[in-house]
């Protein structure tokens, strides 16, 4: 058993406890392979590059409203995110007001939590006057490409010193629910760092 591969993946690999082996005949990192919701994201948009204002804000905001919760919940629900928040257009965000507020609190396809809605209007006020590109406040934070591509989940960290100093500029211009962890996962969704682990069949080679 040890000798057979599905494609370039050993199978003793993609049974590991860092990668789960799909029907599909594809090894991933194992936490996206448990659900199908789960397994587009992580093939689709987890550890790629974005470098869009809108989406970036709106990813800014999703991992906010993640902060105590699974990012499958927040997947499941971000068409009834969008909806409520105009698509995350940062100028309509930032005009919405307190009646916006009272409306969202009673729509059930979000999370219900004041403190982040308020944060997200206030947000995108301080991304509407930034006076510059989210994207490239953001990208000035990325670190550089590890040497060698981690193997284990274990191994992924959930704080470095880059998310650290990411959250303390965003935080010094008046940004909420920007934490540390929450700006690493951040990090690792919008793809400023690639922490596909070794065997997934996302993981392109380092170095």
């Amino acid at each position: 058993m040890s000798g057979e591969s599905i494609g370039a993946v050993p199978v003793k690999a993609a049974e590991s406890a860092s990668l789960a082996l799909g029907d599909d005949g594809l090894a991933r990192c194992r936490w996206g392979g448990a659900d199908p919701e789960y397994r587009r994201y992580h093939d689709e948009e987890w550890g790629r590059a974005l470098r869009d204002d809108r989406l970036l804000f709106e990813k800014l905001c999703l991992e906010g409203f993640q902060s105590g919760l699974s990012w499958l919940t927040i997947l499941r629900r971000r068409p009834a995110f969008r909806a409520a928040f105009h698509d995350f257009d940062v100028d309509r965000v930032a005009v919405m007001g307190e009646h916006d507020v009272a409306r969202l609190l009673a729509d059930a396809g979000i999370i219900r939590h004041r403190g982040k809605i308020e944060a997200t209007i206030s947000n995108a006020r301080i991304t509407r006057d930034l006076g510059a590109s989210l994207a490239e406040l953001i990208w000035s934070f990325a670190p550089e490409p590890r040497g060698a591509r981690l193997r284990e989940l274990g191994d992924v960290p959930a704080i470095t010193p880059e998310s650290t100093a990411l959250s303390r500029e965003l935080r010094t211009r008046g940004y909420k629910f920007v934490g540390p962890t929450t700006m690493y996962a951040l990090m690792q969704s919008a793809g400023l760092v690639d922490d596909h682990v070794s065997g997934c069949h996302r993981a392109t080679p380092t170095g």
